[in-house]
C-alpha cells in the first residue's frame, strides 16, 4: 500500500480510519528505512509482522515472482511445492553469483538486498561481541568445517609452494578433516599439561616452523572455543609467531561469539591493525594482510581470517558460518573461491533471528549464558564432592568445565562409557564422557586417547557447557540426573565386572528410571 492506494481507500472506508491505518504501516516502514540507512543490527527486536513484511517486499523484487515473468532459462526459480515456497518466502535464487557468492544477481534484486544486509549486521554484531576491529564478513552455506576448508583452498592460491597446516591439537573430526579435504598435510602437534589444563605449546610451534621452513607452511591453524580441559590456543603468543615468520594464521572460532574472552583474545590481535605482507608467488605482487585475533591476538601479531559457526552462536538451524577478518580485501577472496552460487537459507535465517532479537535481545542472551556459566561450575563442584571427584581447574575455558570420573573408573573400566549411555537415554543430551586410553584413525593419522585432546590425559572425565540458550532449568535437570546415574552405578553390585554383567546392568539401568 503505498500513498495513492491509501488516498484511493479512503473512498470506500472513513478516511480516519484509514489514516490511522497508514500511521501504523508508516510505523513499520520506519524500521525498515532504519535498516536500509544505517545496515545495523537494530537495538530492539522488529515483530514477526514486521520482519513478515520486509521479507514480503524483497521477495516480490525477485524475477520469480513478478507477475508478467517469463522465464526461458534453466534456472527461473520454480519451485514445484508451494510449501517449498513459503518456507522460503518465494526467495528463490539463493545469494551470489558463479563467480562470486557476494555477487548480486540481475534477476534477483530482493535476494541480493537479502545478502548484503544480513553480511552488513552480522559484521555489526561481530562489533559489539567485542571483534571492534574486525573489517569485513559474510554468511556462508556451510558449517565450520567446510568453511575452514575454504579458506585454506583461498591461501593456496597465494602460497602455492605449501603443504603444511600447523594445528595444535583439538580432537574434533571437522576440524582435522578441513585441512584434509583442502589437500594439505596436518601437522598435529599435542598441548601441554598446565595443572588440569591443556595450552598450546608454542615451543613445539616454532620448533616444528624451522623444521619444516616457512615457505612451506599454508598457515597455522588454531582453536578458540573448546571442550575442557582444553582451553583456547594462546593466539596472541601465536599471532606474533606467525607475524615473525610471515605465515598465515586462520582461527577457528566456532562457538566463541558467544564468549566475550574468546572474542577479546582476537580483537587483541586485529586492533593494531599492522599490515604483513603476503606475496603472491603467481604475481609477485603484494597483498596486504592485516593482524587479526579477536582482540589480544590482533593488536600484536596477525590473524588472516577467524571463522565462527551459525548455529551454535545464534540458535539457528545447522548449515551455515561467518568468515570474518581484518583485510577486507582477503576475505573478499576468500568468498571468490566459492564455487557457483548458494542457499540464501542460512542468510535467511540469520537475518530473521537477529531482526526478532535486536542489540538487546542478543546481548541478554549472551549475559544470561555467563551467569548459568558460574551455576553450572557450581552446581558439578557439589556433585562432584559428593561422589568423590572433582571440578577440574579449567579456568581459561569460558564455555566448558569438566568433572573427573576417577572414582568411577577404579570401580570398574566400562562404567565411565556405561555413564555416557545411561546419561544418552535418560535425554541429558550435549554431556560428553571421556574414557582414557581411546584410539581413532581419521584419515590415516592415529590419535591416541582421541576426545581428550591429548595422548595420556591422567583422568576420565565428563564434560558440560553453558551455551548461548542454555537455562537454569536444564542445568537443575542434568545435575539431577546424573546424581542418579552416578548413585545407580555405585551401588554394591551395579558396576559390572564382566561384558555381560555390564549389557545386564545397562538394560537395569534403563528400566529402572524413565526422563524425570
Amino acid at each position: 500500500m503505498n500513498n495513492e492506494n491509501f488516498t484511493l481507500s479512503e473512498r470506500i472506508v472513513s478516511p480516519s480510519y484509514i489514516r490511522q491505518g497508514c500511521q501504523a504501516r508508516r510505523g513499520h516502514e520506519q524500521l525498515i528505512r532504519l535498516l536500509l540507512e544505517q545496515g545495523k543490527c537494530p537495538e530492539e527486536g522488529w515483530s514477526e509482522s514486521t520482519i513478515e513484511l520486509f521479507l514480503n517486499e524483497l521477495s516480490v523484487m525477485d524475477s520469480n515472482n513478478f507477475l508478467g515473468n517469463c522465464g526461458v532459462g534453466e534456472r527461473e526459480g520454480r519451485v514445484a511445492s508451494s510449501l517449498v515456497a513459503r518456507r522460503h518466502y518465494r526467495l528463490i535464487h539463493g545469494i551470489g553469483r558463479s563467480g562470486d557468492i557476494a555477487a548480486v544477481q540481475p534477476k534477483a534484486a530482493g535476494s541480493s538486498l537479502l545478502n548484503k544486509l544480513t553480511n552488513s549486521i552480522v559484521l555489526d554484531v561481530l562489533k559489539l561481541s567485542g571483534v571492534r576491529s574486525v573489517a569485513s564478513c559474510f554468511v556462508v552455506p556451510m558449517a565450520t568445517g567446510m568453511s575452514l576448508t575454504l579458506c585454506f583452498l583461498t591461501l593456496r592460491h597465494r602460497r602455492p609452494k605449501a603443504r603444511y597446516i600447523i594445528w595444535p591439537r583439538i580432537d574434533q573430526k571437522s576440524c582435522f578433516k578441513s585441512m584434509i579435504t583442502a589437500g594439505f598435510e596436518p601437522v598435529v602437534l599435542e598441548n601441554v599439561l598446565e595443572g588440569d589444563e591443556l595450552r598450546t605449546d608454542l615451543e613445539a610451534v616454532e620448533r616444528k616452523i624451522e623444521a619444516l621452513g616457512a615457505e612451506n607452511i599454508l598457515c597455522v591453524h588454531s582453536t578458540t572455543s573448546c571442550f575442557a580441559p582444553r582451553v583456547p590456543d594462546r593466539l596472541e603468543e601465536l599471532a606474533t609467531m606467525c607475524a615473525k615468520y610471515d605465515i598465515p594464521h586462520i582461527v577457528n572460532n566456532a562457538y566463541g561469539v558467544q564468549s566475550s574472552k574468546c572474542m577479546h583474545l582476537i580483537q587483541q590481535v586485529g586492533s593494531s591493525r599492522h599490515p604483513w605482507p603476503l606475496i603472491s608467488h603467481n604475481t609477485r605482487k603484494h597483498h596486504v594482510i592485516e593482524c587479526v585475533v579477536h582482540h589480544q591476538g590482533a593488536r600484536v601479531g596477525r590473524i588472516d581470517a577467524f571463522v565462527q559457526s551459525l548455529d551454535k552462536n545464534f540458535m539457528v538451524p545447522v548449515g551455515g558460518a561467518i568468515i570474518a577478518g581484518f583485510d577486507e580485501s582477503f576475505i573478499q577472496d576468500i568468498s571468490k573461491m566459492y564455487p557457483g552460487r548458494a542457499s540464501a537459507s542460512p542468510s535467511l535465517d540469520i537475518l530473521i533471528t537477529l531482526l526478532t532479537l535486536g542489540v538487546n535481545g542478543y546481548k541478554k542472551l549472551l549475559s544470561e549464558r555467563k551467569e548459568i556459566y558460574a551455576f553450572l561450575g557450581q552446581e558439578l563442584k557439589n556433585l562432584a564432592a559428593a561422589h568423590g571427584e572433582r571440578l577440574l581447574h579449567t579456568p581459561h575455558n569460558p564455555i566448558s568445565l569438566a568433572m573427573s570420573l576417577d572414582g568411577l573408573q577404579a570401580r570398574c573400566d566400562k562404567a565411565v562409557t556405561q555413564l555416557g549411555s545411561m546419561l544418552f537415554t535418560r535425554q541429558v543430551s550435549g554431556a560428553r564422557v571421556i574414557p582414557l586410553g581411546r584410539e581413532q584413525t581419521i584419515s590415516g593419522h592415529t590419535f591416541h586417547g582421541f576426545m581428550s585432546h591429548s595422548e595420556a590425559y591422567p583422568c576420565p572425565y565428563l564434560n558440560a557447557a553453558s551455551a548461548v540458550g542454555i537455562t537454569r532449568e536444564d542445568v537443575t535437570l542434568c545435575i539431577k540426573r546424573l546424581d542418579k546415574c552416578l548413585k545407580t552405578l555405585r551401588k554394591e553390585g551395579s558396576v559390572p565386572r564382566s561384558a555381560s554383567e555390564f549389557v545386564q546392568c545397562s538394560q537395569e539401568a534403563s528400566a529402572g528410571e524413565g526422563p524425570s
